[in-house]
């Protein structure tokens, strides 16, 4: 059995997508977290002893901050908390997200800042390695303070309410419970504020992104390299000179990667004096790719460091004589992870618009050679080729510049004007995945195109190599996806080599 074990300090990326992706994995404890979730729990509980006041702890939440909470009320206002901020709509989050939420959600609590009793997060554990998985709605968050309601809804079955997915089924959490033997918690002071307070569900979503995007990025490299080989293209343009002398981040890596990909090949074209140089979207890839590449870098450190920070509110802490005092900040606002995932999706529209225009470059029109038909297809007219996959690419690079419009210009106050600044990361989150998967498909579909302007060119040219990279992809697409000769249904094609370039198939060949 695969286990990993959490301490509030150490997840890693992989570890979260390792979790989100294999119900089989559990997740365990360090004895340190245990140690100072205890600590930090009975401060808690001696701050209402000594009837100390605390926002969210006796008091009550965003506007009613001076709201005086009775001792006798003080529990109910956690439950209440969960109750009334699970007003979450739209569709439910799918299996691998929510459970990146629960894991990073336990990992954060694990820190010993947030003063949630053990066994409240050993049950969210609990319900984690039984894969019992709470029903969350995908939209009404926020980013500030944080993932209120889809943490909200996460949070539900731990108090014995809403909904889950157990084994396949949507069922009402306190039936699986009671199957399982498992039982719910009365939540004390702080808890429920604890549970819902914070960047869950944005980092989720972007940590998962970021996996997919790099996937994406690597296979953009090598779709770029098959279609520079079916138009015949020079490798000058990546000459390493050119880039050490403009020494930004991305650039120098990308134009060797494509040397790389493209050594060997017998389909780039020699010096010619009467054709020095390719079009930008060929000749500008290192300048361009190796742009989006550091952005990823710069999203993926965003991202990191979010995994193993605290982001509640009010916080425990302790001085150097070890007395505990609780301060009251903004942790839970999103912006960090709002600007990063608005600029993870521009940078891959633009991967998008860059994959687009090379893939109407492949079908509109012929390369100085002339070696393959209009359209990538033999009998023009009677077939039409791959003319409407270009427009599918077309339709979804446009789609990305209207997603691609930050989400985090925008804020609208809430809380009686207390909460009056939002980050919009939880929408930010989702644009971005939706731009990515968009990419995903048109970089899929350039793979196709390049691929089958290939052939063409490699039957008039029969003792011609492809490159060491490229061939490589090459050969995996040819398993998976023919030679056209007329036309066919492309779509299922399409969506078969989408799911290969997102789950990585093609960037892990070299």
């Amino acid at each position: 059995m695969k286990q990993i074990t959490i301490d509030g300090q150490s997840l890693t990326i992989a570890s979260v997508i390792e979790v989100a992706h294999d119900p089989a994995t559990q997740v365990l404890l360090s004895h340190e977290a245990v140690e100072r979730i205890n600590k930090a729990s009975e401060v808690v509980a001696n701050f209402i002893e000594t009837g100390q006041i605390a926002y969210g702890i006796t008091t009550g939440f965003g506007a009613f901050k001076d709201r005086l909470i009775p001792l006798e009320d003080v529990e109910q206002l956690q439950e209440n908390i969960i109750l009334s901020h699970a007003v979450g709509v739209g569709d439910a989050l799918d299996e691998a997200t929510t459970r990146a939420m629960m894991l990073i959600r336990a990992n954060t609590l694990a820190k010993g800042h947030s003063g949630i009793r053990l066994q409240v997060l050993e049950l969210l554990l609990a319900m984690l390695n039984h894969n019992i998985l709470p029903l969350i709605p995908e939209k009404g968050s926020l980013g500030a303070s944080g993932d209120l309601a889809p943490l909200a809804h996460m949070s539900l079955p731990l108090i014995g309410q809403g909904y889950v997915i157990y084994e396949g089924e949507l069922r009402p959490s306190l039936e699986v419970f009671e199957e399982l033997g498992l039982e719910p918690v009365r939540l004390a002071a702080k808890e429920g504020l604890a549970l819902t307070n914070g960047t869950t569900l944005m980092t989720a979503i972007g940590t998962l992104m970021i996996h997919h995007a790099e996937n994406v990025m690597r296979t953009a490299n090598i779709a770029a390299a098959i279609t520079l080989e079916a138009q015949n293209g020079t490798i000058r343009a990546y000459t390493h000179q050119i880039h050490a002398i403009r020494p930004q981040f991305g650039q120098a890596e990308t134009a060797a990667e494509m040397r790389e990909l493209l050594e060997n090949s017998d389909l780039t074209r020699p010096d010619d004096p009467t054709n020095i140089q390719d079009a930008y979207t060929l000749r500008c890839v290192p300048q361009v790719h190796g742009a989006v590449a550091h952005t990823l870098a710069f999203v993926r450190g965003i991202i990191e460091t979010e995994l193993n920070s605290v982001t509640d509110n009010p916080l425990l802490f302790w001085d150097e004589n070890d007395k505990p005092f609780i301060v009251s900040g903004g942790n839970f606002h999103g912006e960090p992870l709002a600007l990063a995932l608005d600029y993870l999706a521009i940078a891959f529209a633009d991967l998008g618009n860059m994959s687009e225009r090379r893939i109407a470059k492949l079908v509109d029109s012929k390369p100085e050679s002339n070696t393959y038909p209009d359209f990538l297809i033999a009998k023009g007219g009677v077939n039409s080729g791959f003319m409407l996959l270009q427009y599918t690419a077309a339709a979804l690079a446009s789609e990305n510049k209207s997603l691609a419009h930050p989400s985090s210009l925008d804020s609208i106050p809430s809380s009686g004007n207390i909460e009056d600044h939002v980050s919009m990361g939880a929408t930010a989150a989702v644009h971005c995945r939706q731009v990515l998967q968009n990419v995903s498909m048109i970089v899929g579909i350039e793979l196709m195109s390049a691929c089958q302007a290939v052939e063409f060119r490699l039957q008039d040219l029969p003792n011609a190599i492809m490159g060491d990279g490229t061939a490589k992809a090459y050969d995996l697409l040819r398993k998976h996806v023919p030679f056209f000769e007329a036309d066919a249904w492309f779509q299922p094609y399409m969506l078969t080599v989408n799911e290969m370039v997102w789950e990585g198939e093609f960037a892990k060949l070299n």
